[in-house]
């Protein structure tokens, strides 16, 4: 089973996708902000897809995406950035920075499955 990582201060929004990352076969962790993901993955949690929100304290989403983008072990990690930063600007932003996705909250399961049959995580 595949395993991914919810990365969101909200835990509203966390149980929200995990659900739906669950619902199409995906074994999940969560975490509340960037510090503690990058935590969980450097004690050798292994993923092969994150979902992050951008507006979190300690570590934000993009301070998150380019910390991950400098591993080389990470390179693997499909990251779509899930957030409600809806300008083209910030968009263009996250996927220089080495999101591979971006949908804009409030989204819906529909929406997050079509992002992941683009990654070609489904």
């Amino acid at each position: 089973m595949p395993k991914a990582m919810v990365i969101d201060d909200s835990r509203a929004v966390r149980m929200i996708l995990s659900r739906i990352l669950r619902g199409v076969g995906y074994d999940v962790s969560e975490a509340a902000n960037g510090k503690d993901a990058l935590a969980k993955l450097a004690a050798g949690e292994s993923v092969s897809l994150v979902l992050v929100d951008w507006n979190m304290p300690e570590l934000n989403g993009l301070e998150f995406v380019r910390c991950l983008r400098a591993d080389p072990s990470a390179a693997s990690i499909k990251i779509m950035m899930v957030t409600t930063e809806t300008e083209i600007d910030r968009m263009v932003t996250a996927l220089e920075a080495g999101a591979n996705e971006y949908v804009m909250k409030p989204f819906t399961a529909e929406v997050i499955s079509d992002k992941l049959k683009l990654l070609g995580a489904l």
